[in-house]
């Protein structure tokens, strides 16, 4: 008979099917598996044919490369309940409902299958945002770590909204304006700096009753692991970590930065690196709404516009849906030609090298928390336009907290001049060079947290040590697992 304890504890890693959430989650099974862990990585059979598409000599298998370097680390995709051709990006919300309603009985089927044929599978590792992990890894008798991909303080936001509802600043009709000053480790606050979804009257949509149900669940997780750094966010951390075993242990990178071994794009990238080359260094800006959220045409245009006014040299990856997949041609008649001799404009390109290029000196953005970690990492100060859910709270971080950015504009609707001037600013003159010697010490904490003895690997290594000693006690203890009645 095998020793069960010899054998390498397997880990079940389901990612929610949005790059951003992919990106770090593939970091952290890479992560995982070259602390010993066996991982399968769970995949949507809609995310994986987008990344098949967008690299088509790429491997049917997605981690091929990482597992020929001795990592084992499978992989598996499954239905998110809707066909593979829909359009997740113009019906969002029908997504998200799918998401929340159907896909976790195609997880509890596959998880199923998993356990039943290896009986080394200890834990599932899952997004926060699902609604059923912990229900899931009890039918199967397993660990539920729950996988934070967004800075601390947007989870403590969510963790406390029953503060914020009792306090009047959420869930009413007529909210209070004044500061946040209750939440435990977080610094006094305006509402305008909460999650879009938290600053809402309505609170009916499907994407509430996601964060809604998956706050509850995760109340139940026996970990909490977070791609954050300690001493980014050291209060946050440190008033979620007196409630429960909550491990920051970002940055979540691949190991040389610029490349990685595992495809996650969704789109064709296109090389700017030529084109780059022939720029004075820190000359260029960088502009790039990630791969989810949406512009409307009037503030496209008004972009567009200052980027025009402004002179400056720009390399912009204008996604196909950026407006909407069904708006084609979503930029100003003549503008293209307009800045023809100092542009680069692209459908997607692989952010961490154009980014870590020298010609790079500013990164205009909707800051998602991926960007604002890579171009912290780069030392390229950050122009901020959240557009959506957790981008408001993140660009408090970047522009109040830790001024290494500053504001594209200060009013409801962007203007082109305010856009103009605010470039501008970022490349010329005190306010730039102040931006850029801040974004100098911070990414030393970045780099300390990383290196040996640095926080993010002690709490790795510590949330590794905490799970092995968890899934001894378990495995000590009979199982009553479901799936183990016959």
């Amino acid at each position: 008979m095998v020793d069960q304890t010899s054998k390498k504890p397997h880990a079940i890693l389901v990612s929610y099917p949005l790059q951003g959430h992919v990106i770090p989650s593939v970091h952290l099974a890479i992560k995982l598996a070259s602390q010993g862990f066996t991982i399968t990585f769970i995949n949507t059979h809609a995310f994986h044919h987008q990344i098949s598409k967008a690299q088509p000599n790429s491997e049917p298998d997605i981690f091929t490369k990482v597992r020929e370097s001795g990592l084992d680390i499978r992989y598996a995709t499954i239905s998110d309940g809707l066909p593979v051709g829909f359009d997740r990006s113009l019906n969002h919300d029908q997504y998200m409902a799918a998401l929340l309603h159907v896909f976790s009985a195609h997880v509890d089927e596959v998880v199923g299958q998993i356990v039943k044929s290896d009986d080394s599978v200890r834990c599932l590792i899952a997004d926060t945002f699902f609604v059923w992990p912990s229900k899931i890894a009890k039918k199967f008798g397993l660990l539920y770590v729950s996988f934070w991909t967004e800075p601390a303080l947007v989870f403590s936001l969510y963790y406390h909204m029953d503060l914020l509802r009792i306090n009047g600043h959420f869930g009413c009709q007529d909210c209070r304006e004044d500061i946040i000053d209750y939440i435990p480790g977080v610094k006094a606050m305006e509402p305008k700096d909460m999650t879009s979804y938290l600053q809402e009257a309505e609170t009916t949509s499907v994407c509430h009753q996601i964060i809604f149900n998956a706050f509850k669940d995760t109340r139940s997780a026996d970990f909490v692991v977070c791609n954050s750094v300690q001493e980014l966010e050291v209060e946050t951390l440190s008033a979620l970590q007196a409630k429960m075993p909550y491990y920051a242990i970002g940055p979540l990178f691949p190991s040389s930065f610029t490349k990685s071994f595992v495809a996650t794009s969704l789109w064709s990238e296109s090389d700017c690196t030529q084109w780059l080359d022939e720029k004075p260094r820190g000359s260029v800006l960088y502009v790039s709404f990630g791969s989810y959220a949406h512009v409307t045409k009037k503030d496209l245009a008004q972009i567009a516009n200052g980027l025009s006014l402004s002179k400056v040299s720009f390399v912009w990856v204008l996604r196909a849906d950026i407006v909407s997949s069904d708006d084609a041609h979503p930029l100003p008649d003549g503008f293209e030609e307009e800045v023809a001799d100092r542009a680069m404009i692209i459908p997607w390109c692989c952010q961490r090298e154009v980014l870590f290029h020298h010609a790079i000196g500013g990164f205009l953005t909707h800051c998602g928390w991926n960007s604002i970690l890579e171009s912290i990492w780069c030392q390229v100060p950050l122009l901020c336009l959240p557009l959506l859910t957790d981008q408001f709270t993140n660009r408090k971080l970047v522009v109040d907290d830790w001024k290494v950015g500053i504001n594209l504009s200060d009013r409801k609707f962007v203007t082109k001049e305010e856009v103009s001037s605010n470039i501008n600013s970022l490349f010329s003159g005190k306010l730039g060079d102040e931006l850029r010697t801040k974004i100098k010490e911070v990414k030393k904490t970045l780099e300390n947290a990383l290196s040996p003895g640095g926080s993010s690997e002690k709490n790795m290594a510590q949330f590794i040590k905490d799970l092995k000693n968890k899934i001894s006690e378990k495995m000590d203890q009979p199982n009553k697992s479901i799936c183990n009645d016959s």
